[in-house]
This record gives C-alpha cells, structure tokens and sequence, in this order.
C-alpha cells in the first residue's frame, strides 16, 4: 500500500446518480489504479480498518475503495448536507495520521479475481466469449462507472447470459437497471453477438 503518513490530505464530496451514495475524492492513492473494493456491511470490511471505522457511523449502510476516493451509502433517512461534514472530516484526519486503510497482506486484486468464474465446466468458446466481455468491461464500461463512484465486474458467462457485478454507489442505484440495460447490454451485445442477456447478480430487473 502506499504510504499516507505525514501528507496534507484534501478530500470533497461528489454527487452520483445514487441519491443514497456520495464519493469523496482524496489526493492520495489508497488502491493502485484500477483495484477497488466493496463492502456491503461491517461484516464483510474485517480486512479493512477505514471500512471498519466508517460503520461506526450508524447512518454508514456501505463502504466502498477504490483508488482515490471512498464512496459511502447511507441508510435513507438522513440528508447528505447534515453528514457530508462529519465524514470529510473523519477520512481527512484518519488518512493524514497514516491510518491503515487494509490489513497488511491484503490484495484488491486477488479479492476481485475471487469473484470471477466461468460457468461450470467452461468450453473453450465460453471462454474466448467471457475474455471477449471482460476486456470491454474493463475498458469501456469500468472507467465510466467509476467515476460515478462505483465499480462492475465480470461474474459469469452462460449460454448467452453476462452476468455481472454492481459495487458501491451502482448497488442500489435506481438508475442502475437502465444503465445495465440501455447501455451496458446493448454494448455488449453489439460488440460480442454472442451475448443474448446481460443481468446484475442480487439485482432483480
């Protein structure tokens, strides 16, 4: 990881199309470019003591890190102008006193690569397929998204049917199944013909 200590750290918050989500945007690394990392409870953040420390907030409902920037879901009931102070405050003082942000020996990369499979026993065309989508996601779709505080990832090809992913501020996000829908299918579509269908895991559409 790189090392935060001892830095003047700057952080703002930046709206997204999840009204439950806001990312605040550092001027230092906490991931290498391109690994991120989600939390959907506290349950699952035990590798990570920034994500740990960000549910202490009991409005904190999500975590999620990527290479600058942290975004944060909160339960409904409360209004971002009343928490937005607290929260820039807190990452900015954590990080500037050289907070760790993961547990030595953690991996963002080794923990995405965890979710990625092919489906069952893989046919070497399934598997050309599946590269096909990935290098897509990864090169079209990912960047995008990110800067909309959130992340997809590639879960499984099936007979037809991508299915993906949706971290951070996409988790959730009422526009999420328009986007899955009008941009990413169509893209991958007209791109990999093979591709019939493409669904978020946990997502119902």
């Amino acid at each position: 990881m790189i090392e935060n200590k001892e830095k003047m750290v700057s952080v703002y918050a930046e709206a997204n199309p999840n009204p439950e989500s806001m990312k605040f945007v550092m001027n230092v690394q906490l991931l290498p470019d391109g690994q991120s990392v989600d939390y959907p409870n506290v349950e699952s953040a035990l590798e990570s003591p920034l994500a740990q420390e960000l549910f202490n907030f009991d409005y904190v409902s999500r975590v999620f890190i990527a290479s600058n920037f942290v975004t944060v879901t909160k339960s409904a009931e409360l209004e971002w102008v009343k928490i937005i102070p607290e929260l820039r405050t807190f990452l900015k003082s954590y990080v500037e006193a050289g907070g760790p942000v993961f547990n030595e020996g953690f991996s963002a990369a080794k923990a995405q690569a965890a979710g990625t499979a092919v489906h069952g026993e893989a046919s070497a065309e399934d598997a050309e397929i599946s590269k096909k989508v990935i290098d897509l996601l990864e090169n079209y779709v990912r960047p995008a998204v990110e800067q909309d505080g959130g992340n997809i990832t590639f879960k499984s090809y099936h007979e037809g049917v991508v299915t993906v992913h949706l971290q951070g501020s996409c988790s959730g996000c009422p526009s999420a199944t328009v986007t899955l829908k009008a941009g990413i299918e169509n893209l991958l579509k007209r791109m990999v013909p093979e591709v019939k269908e493409v669904v978020a895991d946990g997502v119902v559409l």
